[in-house]
């Protein structure tokens, strides 16, 4: 075997940040639309009125999810920024004591404490707060909050899932709305699971009936409560 061979290795964790909130979009576009579309049809509403829930829906869910997202990492943002600037002044007024705290975090990693001090002292000369963000605040920027990224992603990946149950309804009648959007809907959810599943490297068929079961129950709710009101009215 030749030992000048480049050794690869692919992984997914610079992914986090992207599929956890494009997923998070698209699962929440699909299930809450086709649900408020099966449940004004189940409440007997025209079809313009329909396609007008839905194109509604669709407007306000992905600037809900946008807004949403935005915040809440920007939230994370936030935290780390504050972390970060507390380890920065801790650094400043005693180095010697962050070597120390740094080698401990090795020693309980498993290094013996001559070598776990050996590392805290290269690593510090190196970047200290690198080091200190890394091993002892668990900030990485493979990991790191991108408040921006998050809220496009969601509002994106919202549009088109709520895009895909709307052109079912803009294409066939009234009467038969209802299984036709909760069936393509649960396949588009089968196909998204799986997807995300794959691109995450977990097990595509568990990612599959973890989303259809979740979005099924959803839609199901939805409707009863569309038919109730519609009875009632």
């Amino acid at each position: 075997m030749n030992a000048s061979r480049r050794h690869t290795e692919r992984h997914r964790t610079d992914r986090i940040g992207w599929l956890r909130a494009a997923v998070l979009g698209a699962n929440d576009g699909i299930v809450s639309t086709a649900s408020l579309l099966v449940g004004v049809a189940a409440a007997s509403a025209s079809s313009g009125n329909i396609l007008v829930t839905g194109v509604a829906g669709l407007v306000a869910g992905a600037m809900s999810m946008a807004a949403g997202e935005y915040v809440s990492v920007h939230s994370q943002a936030d935290t780390e920024h504050a972390d970060l600037s507390r380890e920065r002044a801790e650094l400043d007024r005693d180095p010697a004591a962050e070597q120390r705290e740094l080698s401990g975090i090795y020693v309980a990693r498993g290094l013996d404490p001559g070598l776990a001090q050996q590392v805290a002292q290269q690593l510090m000369a190196h970047d200290a707060l690198a080091a200190h963000a890394r091993d002892e605040l668990g900030i990485s920027v493979t990991l790191s909050a991108r408040p921006l990224q998050a809220a496009l992603a969601s509002a994106a990946s919202f549009a088109v899932g709520a895009a895909l149950p709307l052109a079912v309804t803009a294409l066939l009648p009234v009467g038969v709305l209802i299984p036709w959007v909760s069936g393509t809907s649960l396949v588009f959810l089968a196909l998204l699971g799986a997807s995300a599943a794959r691109a995450g490297g977990a097990n595509a068929l568990i990612g599959a009936w973890r989303v259809t079961f979740w979005g099924a129950l959803a839609m199901a709710i939805t409707a009863g409560v569309g038919t109730l009101f519609g009875a009632v009215a």
